[in-house]
């Protein structure tokens, strides 16, 4: 993927599918919703799987390991290894080791998914302050973590201990709405310390070089939902993305994306996955997918025509990521967006 500006989605003649060897998924708001599967996602994964692309899991929350999170996937219906699932706790347990001697003590702040990428990089977690550790690492630990590990925290990175976070995603979703995340949970200690971690997760590299290395891939494609992570993410692992519009993203805010948050492809849900994409070409003062032309007018992006509202989606993007060039496009989309009802 070129680092130019990208001001429109791309075409693809071949199913995605076929033109990638790995697909990198995101899972919340992917794959699954609250738990379950999300509508099409596990037929257009056994297609893709059986057409030869290899899938694997990306996922910035540190809780579960890898082994829980493919029992999960299996039981949704989506035959899944532990070692095809990559978190963001063995993307910080890599950063970690790189830097300190392998059999350090590392005072962990998190649960059990955390624990085990430790140990599987030859570290060893201790639970205070005053275990002589030599890093500090934290990640999410659900919404049962006692308050009193933060303190420990708090008097590890004053004394100077180096300090790690798997992710700092403010929020996580959950059955019963959005709850704060690991970044939440992060603030606590920045602001009790007024120390920076290094953090390994998801837009950063240390998690695109973790999945690389974990599953070889030598053409992949980012599969996910959130722009600031997902699509970011690939934007800064110089990778092609596909944007699914099952999760967080809307039409707004995918219009006024700045260029790291641009996606080279979007779609309804995982089903874009086996088909081509349609090209988005210029047209007059605009740009033509499919029945519709998008313009960026005076105030306002405006929309002609009819057809697959996917299509005008892509076009008012090209409208919108032109005119705001390598800014973000503050044009109304409101009109356009709902005529097409997004």
């Amino acid at each position: 993927m070129s680092r130019s500006v990208r001001t429109r989605p791309e075409g693809s003649g071949q199913a995605l599918s076929e033109a990638y060897d790995t697909a990198l998924l995101d899972l919340d708001g992917v794959v699954y919703a609250g738990g379950d599967a999300i509508a099409h996602a596990v037929e257009s994964l056994a297609a893709a799987r059986e057409g030869g692309m290899h899938l694997a899991y990306v996922t910035n929350n540190a809780l579960r390991t890898p082994d829980v999170v493919a029992g999960h996937l299996t039981e949704l219906g989506i035959p899944t290894e532990a070692g095809d699932v990559i978190t963001s706790a063995q993307a910080v347990a890599r950063l970690i080791s790189e830097q300190v001697p392998q059999g350090s003590r590392v005072l962990l702040i998190g649960g059990e998914g955390l624990r085990v990428a430790l140990r599987e990089r030859g570290l060893v977690p201790v639970e205070s302050a005053d275990d002589d550790p030599v890093a500090v690492v934290q990640g999410y630990g659900g919404p049962e973590l006692p308050w009193g590990r933060f303190a420990e925290a708090c008097y590890a990175v004053a004394r100077g201990v180096p300090w790690y976070a798997s992710n700092t995603d403010l929020t996580i979703p959950s059955g019963r709405g959005i709850a704060p995340g690991n970044g939440a949970a992060v603030e606590v200690v920045r602001i009790a310390t007024g120390a920076e971690p290094q953090v390994a997760g998801k837009p950063l590299p240390p998690m695109h070089r973790e999945t690389i290395l974990r599953t070889g891939a030598r053409r992949p494609l980012v599969v996910g939902d959130r722009l600031d992570t997902d699509i970011e993410g690939a934007f800064h692992g110089e990778v092609d993305s596909l944007l699914v519009l099952t999760g967080v993203t809307d039409g707004a805010r995918l219009l006024a994306a700045p260029p790291r948050h641009r996606p080279t492809y979007v779609d309804a849900d995982l089903r874009g996955m086996l088909t081509g994409q349609p090209e988005v070409v210029g047209a007059g003062d605009g740009f033509r997918c499919g029945g519709w032309t998008a313009v960026a007018g005076a105030t306002a992006l405006e929309l002609d025509g009819d057809g697959d509202a996917l299509d005008g989606l892509r076009a008012l993007c090209a409208a919108a990521w032109t005119a705001a060039g390598d800014g973000v496009c503050e044009l109304d989309g409101g009109k356009a967006l709902a005529r097409l009802g997004l």
